[in-house]
């Protein structure tokens, strides 16, 4: 395709549908063409070597799942009602079923089948196969869809410690398919969202496309994906003595600068309070103004199923006041208050006044509201302190090709996963798992590796390795020499894609570029005149001629490595 599709909204996106990579078949779902498909193979055998190499088995689990497995681990509704990402139905039979969103219910069902003992464990399984997720907005080409290629691996283990274990082994295995594809990437804690567990890592490739933003230390090696990120604010000095309590008119002051402008105060001594609905109950959470609420990590901590900010008419109802004017103070005893922990130690704060357009000053806790629940409930943010270090924190974007969890006994104890250890006593099989989205990977590569013409693949996963691009067709010298070139190439286990094609020139250097093969051969009447052909690699501007009996050793030393 020459032109841009108009749904495209990532470079990678645009260039895999303009380059006959892949077409839309509905929103969220597409067709992985030849080429495409060919890439996806590389990339699922390199996954593939890799977990075998960690010690993982692979099997294949079915699509196509009962509920009953998904009620007896306790996430059919929230993946089902709350979240809504689920793909379930009801069958001929009256039986309800779901698409396969993820595996832990049905690789924990297995196993709860095989292991009896201790000597059963450890076990590490995986596959690669398709999963649905019925995503309210798919975006991004192959980044959000609704049907996607995944590879998840599940660990199996006695206890803590085998469970440590069998986590590194996977976290290395991940480092090094990350690094044999080529990626720039990062490993970065992160929430444990619905999948559950003590603790993961995120492998995000780094892309200013990505739908993640990464918060990582100058100094150390700290790095979370904000959703988990934990920083420290400077800590600033405070009034010597309290003042009475006041509340202000500051007729249409919303928003944190132009508030502490008004009132003559730091922005750090202003505060944000947010009213949520937590499931059945309102929450308000308080934040410094110079902050954000992070409402992963309140999620989190009420334990709750659904976190929404409450509408301006639910606000109106609980504080009397227009919307950007909720403060602590007078909350409905229903309310339970929040608050970041670097809320508290101040004197003389700024809090909003539940009354349109009025702020109350010099606010203390103790004196004029209780000590509310403390806690982590701020965003981190670039510009902050490392919580490990003194270094500063920056951020970049991501994208996640790569999510490993500590999932614990959260699914071994409500399926009852169990083994009699040493001493006969029936015990709950520690478990762990890892995903890595291959389709995603294709696309993350493309949105790092590309310029202005098109896609640039590196050795490893591009379709094929050489584009071989014959010219002047009509002459039947270039046509057999073309010929002889291709089946030379492939008999030395070189993968080339040969355009044939009664094209111009322009046209299929345009298209090379833009399909991004490593390696372009050309073959013409004018390189023939000197018993050569032209090489040129994908990333330079510069081509060589070469001997025609050489071409296949000067690709097999271009691809070094990764000729294979």
């Amino acid at each position: 395709m020459r032109e841009v599709p108009k749904d495209a909204q990532t470079a990678a996106h645009a260039l895999m549908v303009r380059g006959g990579y892949m077409q839309q078949l509905s929103a969220g779902v597409y067709n992985y063409l030849p080429l495409l498909y060919r890439t996806l193979n590389k990339i699922s055998q390199i996954v593939r070597e890799e977990m075998q190499a960690a010690g993982s088995e692979e099997l294949l689990m079915p699509a196509l799942q009962p509920r009953e497995l998904w009620e007896e681990s306790g996430r059919w509704e929230r993946y089902t009602a709350v979240d809504g990402i689920m793909f379930s139905f009801k069958d001929r039979r009256g039986s309800v079923s779901c698409l396969g969103p993820t595996h832990e219910e049905v690789v924990t069902d297995i196993l709860r089948r095989e292991i009896k003992s201790y000597k059963d464990l450890p076990r590490n399984v995986f596959q690669i196969q398709t999963k649905f997720r019925d995503e309210i907005r798919p975006r991004f080409g192959l980044m959000r869809a609704r049907e996607f290629i995944m590879k998840d691996a599940y660990s199996f283990d006695a206890d803590e410690a085998g469970l440590e274990v069998s986590y590194e082994a996977m976290r290395q295995a991940y480092h090094k398919i990350c690094q044999r594809i080529g990626f720039k990437y990062r490993a970065v804690e992160a929430d444990s969202g619905a999948i559950g567990g003590t603790g993961s890592q995120e492998f995000m490739v780094l892309a200013d496309t990505g739908e993640d933003t990464i918060i990582y230390c100058d100094h150390c090696d700290y790095a979370a994906n904000q959703e988990r990120a934990a920083s420290r604010l400077a800590e600033h000095a405070q009034d010597a003595e309290p003042k009475p309590m006041e509340a202000v008119l500051g007729e249409g002051l919303i928003g944190v600068e132009p508030l502490a402008k008004f009132l003559n105060i730091p922005v750090w001594k202003t505060t944000k309070t947010l009213v949520f609905e937590a499931d059945d109950r309102v929450v308000a959470v308080m934040v410094r103004g110079d902050c954000d609420v992070n409402e992963i990590k309140v999620t989190n901590h009420l334990g709750c199923k659904s976190l929404k900010l409450a509408s301006a008419a639910k606000i109106k109802e609980l504080t009397g006041a227009e919307l950007g004017y909720a403060g602590p103070i007078g909350l409905p005893p229903s309310v339970r208050i929040l608050a970041d922990n670097y809320v508290n130690g101040r004197v003389n704060f700024e809090c909003g006044a539940n009354q349109t357009n009025y702020h109350n000053i010099n606010v203390n806790f103790g004196r004029d509201l209780p000590l509310p629940e403390f806690g982590e409930f701020k965003i981190a943010k670039a510009g902050h302190t490392c919580p490990k270090c003194q270094g500063t924190l920056q951020s970049a974007m991501g994208i996640e090709v790569g999510h490993i969890f500590k999932l614990g006994t959260k699914y071994s104890k409500a399926m009852a996963c169990v083994y009699l250890d040493a001493g006969g006593k029936s015990q709950p099989v520690v478990m762990g798992c890892y995903g890595i989205g291959v389709s995603r990977m294709a696309a993350a590569f493309v949105e790092q590796n590309h310029d202005d013409k098109g896609i640039t693949w590196s050795p490893e996963i591009a379709p094929y390795q050489v584009h071989l691009v014959a010219l002047n067709l009509e002459d039947e010298t270039v046509r057999k020499q073309s010929e002889q070139l291709y089946a030379q190439l492939q008999q030395e286990g070189i993968d080339v894609l040969y355009d044939d094609r009664p094209l111009r020139a322009g046209e299929k250097f345009s298209d090379a570029d833009l399909i991004g093969l490593p390696t372009r051969i050309t073959v013409s009447k004018r390189t023939l005149e000197q018993q050569k052909v032209e090489l040129k690699r994908r990333r330079d501007t510069a081509a060589e001629l070469v001997a025609i009996a050489e071409a296949g050793a000067k690709v097999k030393e271009l691809l070094g490595k990764n000729f294979r």
